[in-house]
């Protein structure tokens, strides 16, 4: 199964990767060098307006094609930078930020309290399972899917928490990217394409606007 998904405590001793039995608040490139027990400090990095130029966030929304009402799964949120902004874009909707670092889960929750949006849930993921209250119609996944151990069980596993017709948005540094995790960490877009066949879904859709990741969605074949 997925190992220790989501955290980011652990390093290698070298302190130049984060190990891949860890993943959280994996939504920049920056984020294989370090821990994340300093919330504070990482939303000045996760945050930073400069990466919404390569990021392209509200494009990456848009294309999503969400119902102003749906329930959407950000996990490995990290600071709130994808989560925040989908409830600001959804206000009738629900977002679900995941997170296994306790301080980026407490970070999550303070913000959506000082920022009034009262449709962000915080949750605090467990190793091999992100525990959504509910079943969502989305689940977004930004730079976090080259971390996961046991990629095509884990997949399997998150069907549970998709409405019917409910589809798994992944986002990734691209091989070549001058950006992100170091490359033989990377995740080629055809091999995600293999393993989420594998685990019972359907390639949906394929955008190429983002300059350093690439972005696909995949639908479930079953409810």
């Amino acid at each position: 199964m997925i190992r220790n998904l989501l955290t980011a405590a652990a390093l290698l001793a070298a302190g130049c990767a984060v190990l891949h039995t860890g993943i959280a608040a994996a939504q920049h490139p920056a984020t294989h060098q370090h821990s994340f027990g300093d919330a504070q400090k990482w939303a000045q990095v996760f945050d930073d307006p400069r990466r919404d130029a390569w990021q392209k966030p509200h494009q990456v929304i848009e294309a999503l094609g969400l119902a102003p009402d749906a329930a959407v799964a950000d996990i490995g949120s990290g600071t709130g930078y994808f989560s925040v902004r989908l409830a600001h874009m959804m206000p009738n909707g629900r977002v679900y930020g995941v997170d296994l670092e306790p301080e980026m889960v407490k970070h999550l929750a303070e913000r959506a309290r000082s920022e009034g949006l009262k449709n962000i849930v915080a949750v605090a993921g467990a190793a091999d399972n992100p525990r959504l209250p509910a079943k969502v119609d989305l689940i977004l996944m930004v730079d976090v899917y080259h971390h996961i151990g046991d990629r095509e069980r884990y997949l399997r596993k998150l069907q549970a928490s998709l409405k019917p017709g409910g589809r798994i948005a992944i986002i990734d540094f691209r091989m070549n990217s001058r950006d992100g995790p170091p490359k033989g960490e990377r995740i080629a877009p055809t091999r995600v394409q293999t393993e989420f066949k594998s685990a019972g879904y359907a390639l949906l859709k394929e955008h190429a606007f983002l300059p350093n990741q690439y972005f696909l969605i995949f639908r479930a074949l079953k409810p």
